[in-house]
């Protein structure tokens, strides 16, 4: 049997994806108290506001001006899926759909031949901090889906269904089911063109948090799926005998079942695994 580690090495704002794939980013921003207009309390004036991806600062911008985020810009020819684990999203689209979501919503949106929308992080507590953590996944559509009416989406938190494992000596797993299944537990529906909306193409999105020590297995897909796992909390865990520190990607062979062990800290980890799709991607094409 071969080792399950085809590739691994470290992650930082964008991460490696594997097709039907084609971008993943993970923001975690450390924003600080807000104002009565959901603006950081602290300006600093030597920032860049509208173009600040600062890496080794606490927080960024981005494109925004006053609040951080990411003011009207167009997608076509693709999906997003926008998984916030803390903090907030105001959203507001071409589609006349408007709303705010967070705190382990979900939100998936079909661009098809095009949609302009609009991301913004408000800043809500003006007594706290407030961190943003979420991941932005893009997943292609094939050819003949690319021009679809676009469409939006809405996964709330406490519909996605949680999976909780137990291995022998106690200690638990729990995977949030975001896309796909597990075992018997299937996930809430995509939206209605997306390539994970047929279950042959083996979409998996899922969450995982680890106890630590905990022992748990993947379990195998087919050997043509693609099949990334993210490690962005966490000490490390060890995965048949190598060690995957924080903050880290593997690669992992898709046809095998694959156990992997938690270090002593709490683990999060990211999931996800497809069937390609058999055509070349063109960016911007």
């Amino acid at each position: 049997m071969k080792h399950p580690i085809i590739h691994s090495g470290s992650i930082d704002f964008r991460l490696p994806v594997k097709p039907p794939f084609i971008f993943n980013a993970h923001h975690l921003d450390h924003y600080p108290e807000g104002n009565e207009k959901m603006e950081p309390i602290d300006y600093l004036d030597k920032r860049n506001n509208g173009d600040d991806f600062d890496p080794d600062a606490p927080w960024r911008m981005y494109h925004g001006t006053s609040v951080p985020g990411f003011p009207v810009h167009p997608h076509r020819g693709f999906e997003t899926v926008t998984i916030v684990e803390q903090g907030f999203v105001d959203h507001s689209d071409s589609l006349g759909s408007t709303g705010r979501y967070g705190e382990g919503d979900v939100q998936w949106l079909t661009a098809g031949r095009g949609v302009q929308h609009c991301e913004m992080f408000p800043l809500v507590h003006q007594d706290r901090p407030n961190t943003l953590e979420l991941f932005q996944v893009w997943l292609n559509l094939p050819s003949e889906r690319k021009m679809v009416k676009p469409y939006y989406k809405m996964l709330w938190n406490e519909d996605i269904p949680v999976v909780k494992e137990t291995d022998g000596e106690g200690n638990s797993t729990l995977i949030k089911v975001v896309a796909g299944d597990y075992s018997s537990t299937k996930a809430l529906a995509p939206t209605p063109n997306s390539w994970a909306a047929d279950e042959k193409n083996k979409v998996t999105i899922w969450l995982i948090t680890m106890e630590p020590e905990a022992t748990w297995t993947l379990r195998a897909t087919s050997e043509t799926a693609g099949r990334m796992l993210y490690l962005y909390r966490g000490e490390a865990i060890s995965i048949d005998g190598e060690n995957v520190e924080n903050e880290s990607y593997a690669e992992l062979i898709p046809n095998q079942d694959i156990t992997i062990k938690n270090g002593v800290k709490p683990a999060r980890l990211l999931l996800l695994e497809g069937e390609p799709i058999p055509e070349k991607v063109a960016a911007r094409g």
